[in-house]
């Protein structure tokens, strides 16, 4: 397996286990406070957060949360090989099915956040991340980076951590990993 492609591909693998071993594992709140934190510097501003699917970790509670004092966005994904697009979000609009199972609004304002919270397969300490391999994060933190300062949290269980990442020239490091043991700093 020397081609990244197929290092990515076992990453993933493994990574969705331990994920789902962490998810079945997990009681408690402890992750959403340390997120709830973070972000707490942020408020007021435009915030992009996600619907879980599968064992995902939830920030639900934390999106609510940020709702009543700013925008909170979810991301659509409008098409293969394109940046994700956000569609303003709160606690009581109507959902509907998007594309890879996620939820999106309905109907709403289209924002371009300066934080995201990002979801993951697996993480490492320098900040990299592994995603679902469609590039979609990796392209829009690319586009709202060249725009102005953008922030990205990695949101995951302590479980997701591994040292051996496979990382290419196009994937976009994350400011900050948040798990229910820790918060990590990137970059100042």
């Amino acid at each position: 397996m020397n081609d990244i492609s197929d290092q990515k591909a076992a990453a993933r693998k493994a990574g969705y286990e331990r994920r789902k071993q962490a998810h079945a594992a997990y009681h408690g709140d402890m992750a959403q406070a340390r997120l709830l934190e973070f972000l707490e510097p942020h408020a007021g501003k435009t915030i992009s957060g996600y619907m879980p699917i599968r064992t995902e970790i939830d920030p639900l509670a934390v999106m609510r949360k940020m709702a009543a004092s700013g925008f909170v966005t979810v991301p659509v994904i409008k098409g293969a090989g394109l940046p994700l697009k956000f569609r303003q979000w709160s606690v009581d609009c109507e959902m509907v099915a998007g594309p890879f199972g996620a939820k999106v609004p309905a109907c709403g304002e289209w924002l371009e956040p300066v934080v995201l919270i990002v979801p993951l397969i697996a993480f490492d300490r320098g900040g990299g991340r592994l995603g679902y391999g469609g590039g979609f994060y990796d392209r829009t933190l690319q586009m709202l980076r060249t725009r102005r300062k953008t922030i990205a949290v990695g949101f995951a269980y302590a479980a997701q951590e591994v040292t051996d990442l496979p990382l290419e020239k196009t994937d976009q490091p994350l400011d900050a990993i948040i798990t229910e043991r820790e918060t990590i700093l990137f970059g100042g």
